[in-house]
């Protein structure tokens, strides 16, 4: 499952460098599928095919948020989610709405980094 960010978010910023995958952002700051990844293009789910440094709307304008496409849970990076492991208010939890394999999680980082 994907990590997400709870409205107890503080913005203090501290998950933020932690993302591998720079699937974190700060709350009003539109997010682009390039940052952090070697993709130059991305196949929407309805086929639309975008330039990958194309800035999507942001998710939040309040606090930081996550990408739930681009989380990998730290998969294949490191052995917990990065940004848990240094939220102080413990506001990065599972998504219960983002449920998905290891393998899938896998399978996302290599899509984002061709590792």
């Amino acid at each position: 499952m994907a990590i997400m960010i709870t409205d107890e978010c503080i913005n203090c910023g501290a998950c933020e460098p932690e993302c591998p995958n720079t699937a974190i952002y700060e709350g009003g700051i539109e997010w682009t599928w390039a940052g952090g990844t070697k993709l130059k293009e991305v196949t929407l789910p309805d086929g639309t095919v975008i330039d990958a440094n194309e800035k999507q709307t942001p998710v939040s304008d309040e606090f930081y948020y996550i990408v739930t496409e681009k989380c990998t849970e730290c998969t294949g990076f490191h052995e917990e989610p990065q940004c848990a492991a240094v939220c102080p208010v413990d506001c990065c939890v599972d998504d219960p709405d983002h449920r998905e394999s290891e393998e899938e999680l896998m399978a996302k980082k290599i899509f984002m980094h061709g590792e």
